[in-house]
């Protein structure tokens, strides 16, 4: 397992400075003008010279590559640099928002991961039956509906018909202070509309899995001795059938990152999301560059998960062939 691990990291390298060169490369060919997003209105009414020195202190005058690499040597220091966009160090913009985010991922995966399993279960018992057929043609439906037009969705039935829900934000309009009560309140809606956009992979992975494996002569002949239909259920059955949704796991990362970003931005969640699309819109390099190895280093320790978990749970495979 060690030596998978550090394989593992090893490739990372070289991944996390080809995507932060090609971050600096695309944010250098974007026709936004980072001078102009800093100074905002103040920029119509400056002259050239003003906006020169301004380029200038941004460090924006230089090439990309000498960008890049003045904050990759930084990087590897510890300082993240300065986000010029929202005026704090990259670092304290990532700890104030990535605490938010990482909430919200985890419940929202933590629930797809449980109502998918349980839903494909329930779907593999009797192929072909009413229940199967409602359970994967309802997982069909939301696998092909936008995230976006989901989270709309929501906020038009919970908040603004039943106004039971909180419609968006972290805590109530006239709160001073974020309390654990408002805070899951506010969670529910972004946190199912995610759930429910990671669903239908789950479902559909489970219910195929364990379909074949109620198939197979170990599952036969636990029947044959007369255990349960629980018993060859639970704890036979599943446990086969469970196995591909751990390399699920990992290759769900990306699909949930980018869900995440556009369900923070239709509830104005405060999370990545907002920071990473300033960061986009007014070429914030170290800020878009910090976030992007973020979210790249999420990817890949995903897709290490599953494969540890796949090594730890299926006796057939050996962490020295992976």
């Amino acid at each position: 397992m060690a030596r998978l691990v550090g394989r593992r990291l090893l490739f990372a390298a070289p991944i996390l400075l080809v995507v932060t060169f090609g971050v600096f490369a695309i944010a250098a060919a974007s026709p936004f003008d980072p001078v102009k997003a800093y100074a905002g209105t103040a920029a119509l009414g400056a002259d050239a010279g003003t906006l020169e020195r301004l380029r200038e202190n941004l460090g924006v005058d230089e090439p990309f590559a000498s960008r890049w690499w003045n904050w990759l040597t930084s990087a590897l220091s510890g300082d993240l640099g300065q986000s010029a966009v929202m005026r704090q160090p990259v670092a304290q913009v990532i700890a104030e928002r990535l605490v938010w985010s990482t909430l919200l991922c985890a419940v929202a995966f933590a629930v797809a991961v449980l109502a998918g399993t349980a839903l494909g279960v329930l779907a593999a018992r009797r192929p072909g039956s009413a229940l199967d057929r409602v359970v994967t043609s309802l997982a069909y439906a939301l696998e092909a509906a936008p995230v976006f037009w989901l989270a709309l969705l929501a906020i038009w039935f919970f908040a603004l018909q039943w106004g039971v829900l909180p419609a968006g934000g972290l805590t109530d309009t006239a709160s001073e202070q974020v309390t654990p009560g408002q805070v899951a309140t506010h969670l529910v809606l972004p946190a199912g509309v995610l759930a429910v956009s990671q669903l239908p992979w789950f479902t559909l992975y489970v219910r195929q899995g364990v379909g074949d494996a109620l198939a197979e002569d170990p599952v036969r002949g636990a029947r044959a001795r007369g255990l349960s239909e629980r018993t060859v259920l639970l704890g036979h059955a599943l446990r086969s059938g469970l196995l591909p949704v751990l390399t699920l796991i990992g290759s769900r990362v990306p699909e949930l990152i980018t869900g995440a970003l556009l369900v923070e931005s239709v509830f104005g969640w405060p999370g990545i999301a907002a920071a990473t699309v300033e960061a986009a819109t007014a070429v914030d390099f170290p800020l878009l560059a910090a976030l992007t190895t973020l979210a790249t280093a999420a990817v890949l320790l995903g897709n290490l998960l599953a494969d540890l978990l796949y090594g730890l749970f299926d006796p057939r495979v050996k962490f020295s062939d992976m």
